[in-house]
């Protein structure tokens, strides 16, 4: 009986302190990385969100500068809504969001093909969620231009020149984001 009990403790904790996989075959990933690796090559795309809004992002080597952001640290995270981790992550992302309102903003990105916004509308509401959502095909090409992301959650924290400062993979713990953002922050 114990050792069932110790199983599943195992069990738990290997689910939610590792990623899911991201399920995305098909897509060439090479050809706007290596685009974006040459010295001065930029790449924009545009990002729809579940609010029909259009946030447009300028793509460059470990650089991610977004539209109407300025003095923002930012968060991109990629997920899914199907991935127990990224569930698990939520309340802690709508934390930081409500502690640092004016200096620090999550962009979420959906990576799940055919999802409709009234789909995703419903799990924003279940999960209370009060950060930005992104839910188009573009958001693959930002997947592509980071370098893919192969499990989910995946999150890119930038500081507010929108350098690259810190790449999480799996569910992070909200006090080891809250130093990395306060640090992001400083710079």
């Amino acid at each position: 009986m114990q050792f069932k009990k110790m199983s599943l403790c195992v069990l738990f904790f290997t689910l939610l302190f590792t990623g899911c996989d991201s399920k995305d075959e098909n897509i060439p990933k090479d050809t706007i990385k290596n685009a974006i690796a040459k010295e001065n090559s930029t790449f924009f795309v545009d990002l729809q969100t579940t609010n029909n809004e259009t946030i447009k992002a300028k793509i460059s080597k470990n650089k991610i500068e977004f539209d109407n952001k300025n003095n923002k640290v930012i968060l991109l995270n990629f997920f899914a809504t199907w991935c127990p981790p990224c569930k698990a992550e939520i309340p802690h992302l709508n934390a930081l969001v409500k502690k640092y309102p004016n200096e620090f903003e999550v962009i979420a990105v959906l990576l799940e093909k055919n999802k409709t916004n009234e789909e995703l509308m419903a799990f924003i509401e279940e999960f209370n969620i009060n950060y930005t959502i992104t839910n188009s095909s573009n958001n693959y090409l930002l997947e592509q231009a980071v370098g893919g992301v192969k499990s989910i959650p995946t999150m890119y924290l930038l500081n507010k020149q929108g350098e690259i400062k810190q790449k999480y993979i799996g569910i992070v713990l909200e006090e080891m984001l809250e130093i990395d953002i306060q640090k992001a922050m400083e710079n």
